[in-house]
């Protein structure tokens, strides 16, 4: 038995590929993506009542895991990588169906070109999303529930920039570039099991800052500070 599923909207984000995104939403709260409705469902007619909400539960497709055949157990990155959990005990986007869901807070709405602006969102840019819904708190938020395999979010480090990538974020006169480097990479986007190595080991992502055409190459590499812990120094910052 199945059911087809039409696309209502598609995600605009600055995440342009997979890496470094927030590993749940709400991680990064200064970042704005955009919902576009598309097709029949671009009116604003279905946009109507949605500005008595704060938040909205976005039902969307892993468009980029859907091939990748699902198991019956994985390997979170929470993990390290090296232990396994049941896959409905996880939030892995390799999954039977590779349907995910986001909450995300509403910043605005536009009528004119149906759409809705977020923050906190979680999606890679040009995601498919299935079904839009109302975040309702005295039935969403339950103060009682747990979740021992994850219990808070993850620590954050600290942020730098070396001189030739904060002169570039100057040259841009644009701060929304700077807030997506040190809210996203605050997070520690390396896998669990490569923490704790800081060294010359170099990583980079690449991001489109929201409302911009531009896409930039961030690399950054882990130092240690004097007093031992890990620090994330952004060196290169490029237009592609």
């Amino acid at each position: 038995m199945g059911i087809e599923l039409d696309f209502i909207a598609r995600v605009r984000s600055p995440y342009v590929e997979k890496f470094a995104i927030p590993r749940q939403p709400g991680l990064a709260p200064g970042i704005r993506s955009r919902i576009e409705l598309i097709g029949e469902y671009a009116q604003a007619d279905c946009l109507q009542g949605l500005e008595q909400c704060s938040h909205i539960w976005l039902q969307f497709i892993f468009h980029e895991s859907q091939d990748t055949p699902w198991r019956p157990k994985v390997r979170p990155p929470r993990l390290g990588g090296n232990r396994s959990m049941g896959v409905f005990a996880t939030r892995s986007p390799v999954r039977p169906n590779p349907i995910g869901l986001s909450v995300a807070k509403i910043e605005s709405i536009d009528l004119q070109n149906p759409a809705i602006e977020v923050s906190g969102l979680d999606l890679l840019d040009h995601t498919p999303i299935l079904d839009i819904k109302p975040y309702v708190p005295y039935a969403d938020a339950i103060t009682t529930a747990r979740n021992e395999f994850a219990t808070e979010p993850p620590a954050q480090l600290d942020v730098s920039f070396s001189v030739h990538a904060a002169n570039i974020l100057e040259e841009l006169a644009d701060d929304s570039l700077k807030e997506i480097i040190t809210q996203l990479l605050a997070q520690d986007p390396r896998p669990a099991y490569q923490r704790g190595q800081a060294g010359d080991r170099e990583y980079g992502v690449k991001l489109r800052p929201f409302r911009s055409e531009e896409t930039f190459n961030i690399r950054w590499v882990y130092r240690l500070t004097e007093n031992g812990l890990e620090q994330i120094n952004v060196f290169s910052i490029d237009r592609i």
